[in-house]
């Protein structure tokens, strides 16, 4: 047996880090402001390599960008200052405010409590104006760093199990997540937000990709170990959580290095203390994988079971036509997206909504989901404020494009109740919750597959960001207490298990501009 089969782990993980009102209300943690970590990680000795500002306008319409996917064998070679946009619309910062207490920057894709735990890095071989090596993206000068110099594809091929879209790509970006940074708020919860912040991330770059003309591929499953010393981090602080692969060339054969030497690159610390949550340590073990061989196993699934059809009445959905649809281009709507701090408690259309779903599940494109278009979460809804819905609970049947109705009434104060106790969820014009079957995908993907059920809801929600503000609604992502989410959709949502809420609804701060 290996270690990810091993799925008393996965579960120990995932009932241990629940939301309750008892673990929320009788947990003395507070924020220990002083010792807030660093949103960026610095190195002390490389130089950087400035990155090109000019962000170039694609003119694809968000809507599309975001639903649509170009074909793997397309053969696409990214410049520098493609690698640029890529970088600055996924992980760049794209507004600063100053406050009595220091700056705040703003980056592209939602974190958790903004803390941007996600570190991004580049593997490529010689690109226009930009030299094969290894490189760290840093946002806070936008800016590369080159850890290593060369062609180290190889090293990545041979981690993800001889993965084609990365033998074949010209660049592949590696993300990180840094456990203390998030932890510092949100201690053993931490690694469900990897996924989750992993996720929005992937979202935007996905999209954007897209819009370039590049196909892109997420890749879930590789060596942990040869990505970890391949960029160089401590497992103990930072650890590989994805790659995207980028482009396509024709495959050619990489040199590996007799031995990947370790490069002990000093970097600033984080904060004065760190704290170890040992039980986000112990799922990130039990969920990697450990040769090449045991990737190319574990990528060799089978189909998921089919979500049962609707037994309950159902509602058509009715998504904009191509002529109706918003043409905000994607790079606009990347750079308009926040996340919203109050909503106003006015309805929005059927069209909106109907867009929403239609456009965030389209299908992405990864190792984990074949064929592209298999999804691993369901969407669950409490409608509060939709023009031609009925208040209610409903359930999303992405092949019929219908909501199937669980049962109705004005639920709103419930919304707020499993949203833990906050606001927003009551005002929003929608709630969108992401359940999974774990029971299912842990048996089918053992423990790498909550790795994957959390990156995917992540990316679903980014989506659900997009679409809302590309339509000038607004997003916001959201926790929750999870057996109370699964007890109010049941019995159709037994056995299920709540991944990620997002409400949806009109800003209020926009109408009051309005």
């Amino acid at each position: 047996m290996t270690v990810n089969s091993n799925l008393e782990a996965a579960w120990k993980y995932h009932n241990t880090s629940k939301h309750s009102y008892a673990s929320v209300h009788n947990n003395p943690h507070f924020l220990d402001w002083a010792n807030k970590p660093l949103p960026f990680k610095a190195y002390t000795t490389l130089e950087p390599l400035p990155l090109p500002r000019e962000v170039r306008q694609t003119g694809v319409a968000a809507l599309s960008a975001i639903a649509e996917s170009i074909h793997l064998e397309a053969k696409v070679v990214p410049d520098l200052e493609a690698l640029a946009q890529l970088l600055y619309l996924t992980a760049g910062i794209t507004r600063h405010r100053k406050h009595p207490g220091g700056d705040f920057y703003f980056r592209a894709a939602a974190c958790t409590g903004a803390l941007y735990e996600v570190e991004v890095y580049v593997v490529c071989g010689n690109l226009v104006d930009l030299e094969a090596g290894v490189y760290h993206f840093s946002p806070a000068e936008f800016a590369l760093r080159r850890l290593r110099a060369g062609d180290y594809r190889g090293v990545l091929s041979e981690a993800a199990g001889g993965e084609a879209a990365i033998v074949h790509a010209p660049l592949t970006i590696i993300c990180t997540c840094t456990y203390w940074r998030n932890a510092w708020k949100y201690q053993a919860r931490t690694y469900r937000h990897f996924g989750w912040d992993n996720g929005t991330l992937l979202a935007n770059l996905l999209a954007v990709a897209t819009a370039l003309g590049m196909p892109a591929k997420v890749v879930c499953g590789f060596v942990d170990a040869d990505v970890n010393r391949l960029v160089d981090v401590d497992p103990e602080r930072e650890v590989a959580y994805s790659l995207v692969a980028l482009g396509r060339v024709a495959a050619s054969v990489q040199r590996l290095p007799s031995k990947l030497s370790a490069l002990h690159l000093e970097t600033v610390p984080l904060s004065r203390n760190e704290t170890v949550y040992p039980a986000t340590h112990e799922i990130h073990a039990a969920s990697s994988l450990n040769s090449p061989e045991e990737v190319e196993i574990w990528r060799d699934h089978a189909l998921l079971a089919k979500h049962p059809s609707p037994t309950g009445p159902i509602l058509q959905l009715h998504p904009y036509s191509d002529a109706e649809m918003p043409r905000d281009p994607i790079e606009r709507v990347i750079l308009r997206r926040g996340s919203a701090r109050k909503f106003a408690q006015v309805p929005i259309n059927l069209p909106q909504l109907s867009t929403i779903l239609d456009r965030a599940t389209c299908g992405i494109p990864s190792d984990f989901l074949n064929p592209q278009g298999t999804q691993l979460n369901e969407v669950y809804l409490i409608v509060n404020a939709v023009e031609g819905l009925d208040p209610g609970a409903y359930v999303y049947h992405r092949d019929r494009q219908v909501l199937e109705c669980l049962k109705a009434g004005n639920f709103r104060a419930q919304a707020g109740h499993l949203g833990l106790d906050q606001q927003l969820p009551v005002e929003a014009a929608a709630d969108i919750f992401f359940l999974a079957d774990l029971q299912i995908i842990l048996g089918r993907f053992g423990n790498r597959g909550y790795r994957a059920v959390q990156l995917e809801a992540g990316i679903l929600s980014g989506k659900v960001y997009l679409a809302a503000y590309a339509q000038r609604l607004s997003a916001t992502g959201l926790t929750f207490y999870d057996d109370e989410v699964i007890q109010f959709f049941s019995p159709r949502a037994q056995d299920k298990s709540v991944i990620m809420l997002v409400a949806v609804g009109k800003n209020a701060k926009s109408m009051l501009q309005g």
